[in-house]
């Protein structure tokens, strides 16, 4: 029986999963975004569950239950009085304790970014800093303060932010509403405007979270020479998240989290900034008058008709980003005279040139090695391997060597560990055509491929997820993981609390025991999938 004879009829839920597979992801008006919230509605939009956490978990993982506790329990009132009492240094008595003299008191989840030594650090926040930190920043009066302020960033109209977290009104998730606007907003926009524009220049920031200074959220919200003449002032919001930013990190004023809608938010304060500093010295530039800019995040597409403008303002949001404490990544900073084959990006042009299945599924599979291998970590590779999983996820079995296939997809992910939750679905699908002793085996020679690079610790979570319907006992080394077999690890630290708050703060409260029983062998596209079609 050869490999497309293999295709069998689908069972009820299987068709469920494709019934939509050619709708187009929708894009909601602006009133998403959330600066048009009041501030008892961004409150409720940045205390959920997938706000607090926005990395690609295994659906088991929920922390809603914790937030809602800890809300509960904190209500109108100051963190500060939920710290535990220490020995002044003078011995003059207590003082509440200091989390950020404290180490470890987020999570950190080290990312691998290239399947070798580049890594990015995600972290799940102390669920009391963040709710703490959320109220303050979304009592009525500094909401004002805030919306006021980005009203200020967007003055100049040929300078658009388009990142703003945006709330989904339908039954997609957040997330996957952002990425459809990136799609409309940025790429689609990016072509409408090649109609008025001939030479698009392009670049982002190295490393922008992780440089960001945290007394610059202070200069953002305030100005510069405000916020230094008014450091300690614990009324200006500015201050305020400085601080909770510097207690998730040891005191630290160099980088901030990565991995929540408010962190997201935050770094948009700081950008935002920019685009105020670079309006003000275009406008004193009048030689630099014919240009238009879209910003999502730390990513710049500057069109003009001139080459020397977009070079000039380049150089000025060097400048602006280098009095911030960031930098311009060279390169990724280039100018191109066709604004309309520039606008989309090449990984994706590769694969329109070259999308076809192949009459094999291993046939198909090389081509998005070779997809991989040009064009490591692109959104081309998600959108080929998930094309590539609805395929195979219609297989009941197949005459192909499952092995060959596995080992396909295995090196794919080790190199491109942005891919690794639809890989991991991939695999899942794959290793059910096996006998169970197969099963086994490969799962190990699996598990042992990845731990000969550092940080997997993602991958091990997606892993398990495959593992965990047959074999719930089986070992994986990243912390996360233990918690989902129910053993008692340590997340955050929590020793900085009085009890009554920290004892509320337990890692079992986050996974969800019930979906967790659920779980299927074959991992289902609602488990990591945006939309059942991905924006091409």
């Amino acid at each position: 029986m050869s490999s497309n004879q293999a295709l069998l009829e689908l069972s009820s839920d299987e068709e469920a999963d494709f019934a939509q597979e050619d709708q187009e992801p929708a894009v909601e008006d602006e009133s998403n975004n959330i600066l048009n919230l009041n501030n008892l509605e961004v409150r409720a939009f940045l205390l959920k569950g997938t706000s607090y956490c926005s990395i690609d978990l295994p659906p088991y993982f929920d922390f809603n239950p914790l937030i809602k506790a800890v809300v509960a329990k904190l209500g109108d009132r100051d963190l500060t009085g939920f710290c535990r009492q220490i020995p002044r240094a003078n011995g003059a008595g207590t003082k509440g304790d200091d989390p950020s003299s404290h180490e470890d008191v987020d999570y950190k989840l080290i990312n691998n970014k290239d399947g070798r030594y580049a890594w990015r650090p995600f972290q799940l926040i102390h669920p009391a800093i963040y709710v703490s930190l959320v109220h303050k920043i979304t009592e009525a009066a500094t909401w004002t303060t805030i919306v006021n302020r980005f009203r200020e960033f967007a003055g100049n109209p040929k300078i658009c932010c388009l990142s703003i977290p945006i709330e989904s009104k339908t039954k997609r998730s957040d997330k996957a509403e952002m990425v459809s606007h990136w799609w409309h907003d940025v790429e689609q926009k990016s072509i409408e405007i090649a109609l008025d524009y001939q030479y698009l220049t392009q670049t982002d920031i190295t490393d922008c979270y992780g440089a960001i200074y945290t007394h610059s959220v202070a200069w953002a919200m305030h100005d510069k020479e405000v916020a230094k003449a008014r450091r300690d002032d614990r009324t200006l919001i500015g201050n305020v998240i400085d601080k909770n930013l510097q207690a998730m990190s040891n005191g630290q004023t160099n980088g901030i989290p990565q991995g929540s809608v408010l962190m997201d938010f935050i770094a948009e304060m700081i950008l935002g900034y920019a685009d105020l500093q670079l309006s003000r010295r275009l406008a004193s530039r009048p030689e630099v008058i014919d240009y238009q800019i879209l910003r999502y995040r730390d990513d710049y597409r500057i069109f003009t008709n001139n080459p020397s403008d977009g070079e000039m303002i380049v150089k000025l949001i060097t400048e602006i980003l280098i009095e911030l404490g960031l930098k311009v990544n060279p390169q990724k900073t280039y100018t191109s005279g066709s604004v309309i084959r520039a606008s989309v990006k090449e990984d994706k042009i590769y694969w329109i040139n070259n999308i076809k299945s192949g009459r094999s599924l291993q046939k198909h599979l090389l081509i998005i090695h070779t997809l991989a291998i040009k064009h490591p970590n692109s959104g081309s590779l998600a959108i080929a391997l998930s094309d590539f999983y609805k395929r195979v996820a219609k297989y009941r079995r197949t005459n192909e060597n499952v092995t060959v296939l596995i080992s396909i997809i295995t090196d794919i992910a080790y190199k491109n560990p942005r891919i690794y939750p639809i890989a991991s679905a991939i695999l899942s699908k794959l290793i059910s055509f096996l006998s169970d002793d197969e099963r086994d085996t490969i799962v190990l020679k699996v598990k042992n491929r990845f731990q000969s690079i550092p940080n997997t610790g993602l991958m091990d979570l997606w892993l398990q997820r495959i593992t965990c319907t047959y074999n719930r006992a089986e070992h994986y080394n990243e912390p996360l993981c233990k918690v989902v077999v129910g053993e008692d690890v340590p997340i955050w630290g929590s020793d900085w609390l009085r009890p009554e708050l920290g004892d509320l703060i337990v890692p079992a409260g986050i996974i969800d025991q019930a979906v967790l029983e659920s779980m299927k062998p074959v991992i289902r596209s609602n488990e990591f999938s945006l939309f059942d079609t991905y924006p091409v």
